[in-house]
């Protein structure tokens, strides 16, 4: 029985969820069954960790690129097109706002018969200029017409691509993210602590995101510098980087916080920064579902999330986190300080966050329904 070929396109194999989350897809499918291939842009900080994936054949794009370029990305459309012709996939199973639609259309043009696309947060949110929120919801809508399978990973992004009018209820499939809980079944590394510079004595308040505008960084920094005003034997752990660090820095200095800040960059050892973390905060304006949180919640950390996306799909008010309105600084400030200041309330909801772990989130599970899914299509065919 011959291989069934898969192509997995995604704009941008940086550091991210949705990233991850196709990376251990690919790891763990079935080599003798999936013959699997894989389309992305020249550069980002997972490529070497896609390179060492066995039997992997990867095309690196001369032309996508994540911002918007009306050039590029016409060229990057052909040549999607050509290499789905010379390659023949009976699956393309895109990732990423930009690769979706791009991919999807070359998927149409060279006549593929099953077209997957994993909504990772679609790529309309209320805070775009009218114009492109609409013409990014009008683009989805022609899209999933000939989508055979649209991929959710929250129950929350499959009822706003339906309010949206995109594609019909019996398109969709909801898989949640998953990963691997015993990674992060580890207790806190003094040795990084002691690398950071982080005193035994200092509690710490860490969020690990990419510093673009959707993560709503700065409503970190501004809650942080009001929780110092009451509770200053802390510090805060930001973890990650991107086009805003300049911006984030000069707020840091300006409210005088620099002591108070440690900017780690990007680091791969996720578990193990995650481990000396009291509380886990996210400041996001917009998500689909967030696999930090995840990961924050496998590390038994209490986490003070704003309220967007899936996140309340993973993070049970009052149980084991808070929920808070996006932009709220005031309600951020006062909940992570709620947390520094009652010590039990703070263990008591980490250890919620252990017994409440789901088994809707774990990595065999996303596995085994994604590839559920592959055969449930195939037999389509």
């Amino acid at each position: 029985m011959s291989k069934i070929k898969i192509l997995y396109v995604i704009t941008k194999l940086e550091l991210g969820g949705a990233q991850k989350q196709l990376l251990e897809l690919i790891s763990n499918l079935d080599k003798d069954r999936y013959s699997i291939f894989l389309f992305t842009a020249r550069e980002g900080i997972l490529i070497k960790d896609a390179e060492s994936i066995p039997h992997l054949k990867i095309k690196k794009s001369f032309f996508l690129e994540r911002p918007l370029n009306p050039l590029r990305d016409i060229f990057a459309l052909i040549e999607l097109y050509l290499f789905i012709r010379k390659i023949k996939p009976q699956i393309v199973h895109t990732h990423s706002s930009k690769a979706g639609i791009l991919a999807r259309w070359a998927a149409r043009f060279a006549k593929v018969k099953i077209i997957i696309h994993t909504v990772h947060g679609w790529s309309f949110n209320d805070y775009q200029f009218w114009f492109f929120h609409l013409i990014f919801i009008h683009l989805e809508r022609i899209t999933a017409y000939f989508t055979t399978k649209l991929i959710v990973v929250s129950y929350y992004d499959k009822e706003k691509g339906l309010k949206n009018k995109i594609g019909t209820e019996n398109k969709y499939a909801l898989i949640y993210y998953g990963i691997n809980y015993k990674d992060f079944d580890i207790e806190p590394d003094l040795n990084l602590k002691k690398e950071l510079k982080i005193e035994q004595k200092d509690s710490v308040v860490g969020m690990i995101a990419c510093f673009k505008p959707q993560k709503g960084i700065f409503d970190f920094v501004k809650s942080a510098y009001r929780v110092v005003q009451e509770f200053p034997q802390v510090k805060f752990l930001l973890v990650g980087d991107g086009i805003l660090r300049p911006k984030i820095e000069k707020l840091i200095k300006k409210l005088k916080l620099k002591e108070k800040f440690i900017l780690t960059g990007w680091r791969r050892d996720i578990p193990q920064l995650l481990s000396i973390m009291d509380i886990f905060v996210l400041t996001s304006l917009w998500e689909g579902l967030p696999i930090v949180v995840l990961e924050a919640k496998a590390s038994k950390k209490p986490v003070v999330a704003t309220d967007t996306g899936g996140v309340r799909e993973v993070i049970r008010d009052y149980t084991n986190g808070f929920l808070v309105r996006c932009g709220d600084i005031e309600m951020i400030a006062n909940r992570i300080l709620l947390l520094l200041k009652d010590k039990e309330l703070k263990k008591r909801w980490g250890e919620n966050s252990k017994k409440t772990w789901e088994h809707r989130f774990s990595l065999l599970q996303m596995i085994k329904d994604t590839e559920s899914l592959y055969k449930q299509l195939i037999g389509l065919i």
